[in-house]
This record gives C-alpha cells, structure tokens and sequence, in this order.
C-alpha cells in the first residue's frame, strides 16, 4: 500500500515513485517511540527514540560544514562500533551553543542511560543489565544559536523509554517520522527488501529536510535500519557509496547545514555469513537495496522542498569526467535564476547557459546542446530555429520537469535533483524561527 506525499502532483508529473512512500515492515531488535517534550509548545512530538537492546552495528556520515552542532560533537566520543540507541530532537539544533549545548546533551545522556537500564532490569526480573551513555547517540535538527532545552527533554525521558514498542507498524511509523521534522509538511519514509537463503532483509529508513539543502549531505537528518548482519566497517563502506548518487546529488537552496546526519543500523538478525566483502552477491544486492533506499528518501527530500511545486531533474552527459558533470550539474541547479525561471513555467534555457559557464569548467560552447524534457532548445552554440514554443510552454506545466546539458565532450554523466523557487520559500524562511 502507498500513500500520496504531495498533494499537489498531477498525473501528468513523473513523481508517482518518488511522491509514494511505502509502508515499512518490523525490524526484529529495533524499538521506536515518539513523544513530546512541548518544545514547539504545541503539544507536536518532537523526540524520537530508537533502540537496541542487543545492540546494533553502526556507521554514520555527517556534515563537512566547519560549524558542526554540539550534538554531533558529543557523537564523536561515543562507541563506534556497536550502539544501543539513538535520541533525535527537533525544534534546536543545538549548534553554536558552546558548554551549555555540550553539557546538555551529556545530561540527557545520561537520563536517557539511567532509564533505560532501569527498563531492561525490571524486564530480567532484577538482573542489571547497565546501558552506558557511551552506547548512545543523538542527533538535533531545529534553530541555531538557541539554548539547548536540556532539562525539558530530560523531564520526558522516562515516558519516551516507557513508550517503546518493537511492532512498528505504518502508524508508529509515521508517527516516529513525523516526530523528526522541522519545516517539513509530511514524514519521508522508505523500504526495500529482498530474499537471500530463503530469509528476508529488510531495509526501513525515515528522514526530514525540506530547507537548507545541498550536497555533502544537507539540512538532512536520515536514519536507516536493517536486520542483516553487516559489520560497522562494510555499513560506511556501503553508506559512502549509496550517499554519492542520493544525499549528496541533491539541492535545495544550496545552503549546507551544521546538523546534517545520516546514519544506518544493523541490528544483527538475518545471518550472512562471515568475511563479505562489497564484491559477494548478497552485499551487492544489498547495497542496490540501500541505494534504492536513499535515493527514495532524498527524491522525497526534494519534492519537500521549503515552498516547491516543480521537481526538477538537472541531467549533464557525454562531459569529460563525472567530476566535471557534477561541477555543471551543481552550477545550474543552485542558480536562483534558474529555479525562479522554472516556478515561473518559462522555459529560458538562456539561464542554463549561464550556469553552465559560471561553473568553472573548461567546455567548448559550441558543442553543447540544451534540453528540456524532450524539446531541443539550442545546439552547437545557437538557439533551435523553428519550436514549437506552445509545446514547450505546455511541458513547463508538468510538476517534474527535466533539463538535459550535453556538453559532447567525453563520456561521462551527472545528474542531480533540486526543486523550483517560489515565494512561499521566502515567506516560510522569512518567519523560521517563530514558525519552527
């Protein structure tokens, strides 16, 4: 079963994929709960809990913004191999919060640690089982520069462990996704699975980001969850490759945050066997699946674009490196020119030269050749005589709409995902901190 993420898409849109999420299926050793510590002063969940009472394997890839959050910085000090759980809280993003930021989320490490352990005593009838603050992580998205709320979380840490259960149904679910989200106008949530030795992987993730979006991950928080039996070191392997070509292609205001986080989980269920290197079948029809995943969720990302109503698909071909493909790709998809041309339905592939150029990379113009959608707008350094301009105008109505730059220079290709700029995007970051 699948449920629309967009009102707004149209059957003409080619989103039908990417504006579905499924629904996600139980992960045995994973418990979730989500609750509200009233930091919206709303009543809206705003933290969400992941654990794992026999431990998970664990890799994560984080923002390369040189202000990262105190959050991230308390993660560095953490196990890195096996964890117990994970705390996620919106509304603060605790970044550039000094001392104060970094003491607070050592407190409510150890709450979250205390309580816990009182939990999984009383579950083995008194035998101590003791979870340490070092088996934990925790991730922040929200305001910069605001005091962290430390003790208002840590007052509701008992009833968020007290919450956890280990059905994970669509509900709980979506629930836990929606707990996560800033600016954001519906939880984002992703699945795959696949057979191997007759037994089921599955692969369940969620994420937000809707604003302060680009490459090198973005205002992006995704936690993704298995039961294969994977090591730490083969996961950021595997994450690495899967980030390249889905977080890391995408944009959304070219902004890149101090809080972005992606991270994946095994929690050792589904046995695979010992020494698996990326080249054995069972990894490789893994990290399609993870590819699949993530691909999914920052599509996803895209069509929640703070303000979007047009998914836009910036294709460069035939360039002489992928480093070079991305450059120009990147280049186009980050003018506001360009974006603003595509809310407006003007199809000014003027805009696209532009951005070709201002890239940096050495092309020779009178090869490139401009797309939009099927419609060849200019090539070999001229405008197309002869157009049909009411087509085109036609296709620029579409909701995803697709620029294809073949620079007819080398054999390599690019594409990344961005979104239109609307004036809904000014309104919403115009208010942020009162409407966060």
């Amino acid at each position: 079963m699948t449920i629309n993420l967009k009102n707004f898409l149209s059957d003409k849109s080619k989103l039908s994929k990417m504006g579905e999420f499924q629904d996600l299926k139980p992960l045995d050793g994973l418990e979730v709960s989500s609750i509200s510590a009233d930091l919206y002063n709303n009543g809206r969940d705003d933290l969400a809990l992941f654990y794992f009472r026999e431990g998970a394997n664990y890799a994560s890839l984080t923002t390369t913004n040189s202000i990262v959050s105190e959050t991230i910085i308390w993660n560095e000090k953490s196990n890195k191999k096996i964890i117990k759980g994970l705390l996620v809280n919106t509304k603060n993003a605790n970044t550039f919060t000094g001392k104060q930021g970094y003491d607070g989320i050592d407190a409510v490490a150890k709450s979250l640690a205390k309580n816990l352990t009182i939990r999984e005593s009383k579950k083995k009838e008194g035998i101590s089982e003791t979870v340490k603050t070092k088996d934990l992580i925790f991730a922040s998205t929200g305001v910069i520069g605001e005091t962290f709320p430390a003790e208002q979380i840590s007052n509701r840490i008992s009833d968020l462990v007290s919450k956890l259960r280990d059905d994970q149904n669509k509900l709980i679910w979506i629930k836990t996704a929606s707990a996560i989200m800033t600016t954001d106008t519906k939880p984002k949530l992703a699945y795959e699975e696949f057979t191997f030795n007759n037994k089921i992987i599955r692969i369940a993730a969620i994420a937000k980001g809707s604003g302060m979006i680009a490459p090198n991950l973005a205002t992006m928080l995704s936690f993704i969850f298995t039961d294969a039996d994977i090591p730490s070191n083969l996961l950021k392997t595997l994450l690495k490759k899967a980030v390249a070509n889905t977080f890391n292609a995408i944009t959304v205001d070219s902004d890149q945050s101090t809080n972005d986080m992606v991270s994946i989980f095994s929690t050792r269920k589904i046995k695979i066997g010992h020494n698996r290197g990326i080249t054995d079948p069972v990894i490789q029809k893994f990290e399609s699946s993870l590819k699949s995943v993530c691909l999914n969720l920052a599509k996803q990302i895209v069509v929640d674009g703070e303000g979007a109503k047009k998914f836009l698909t910036i294709k460069v071909i035939n360039a002489k490196s992928i480093s070079s493909a991305k450059k120009i790709a990147f280049s186009v998809a980050c003018s506001p020119l360009v974006k603003t041309a595509i809310a407006g339905e003007d199809p000014n592939w003027g805009r696209v030269i532009m951005g070709v150029g201002k890239s940096g990379e050495k092309i020779d113009k009178d090869k490139i050749s401009i797309k939009f959608g099927d419609f060849l707008l200019a090539e070999n350094g001229a405008p197309v005589e002869n157009i049909d301009i009411n087509k085109i105008r036609e296709y620029m109505k579409w909701d995803s709409i697709l620029i294809e730059i073949n620079l007819n220079s080398g054999s390599d290709l690019f594409e990344c995902f961005t979104c239109d700029f609307t004036h809904d995007y000014i309104d919403i970051n115009a208010d942020y901190k009162n409407s966060t």
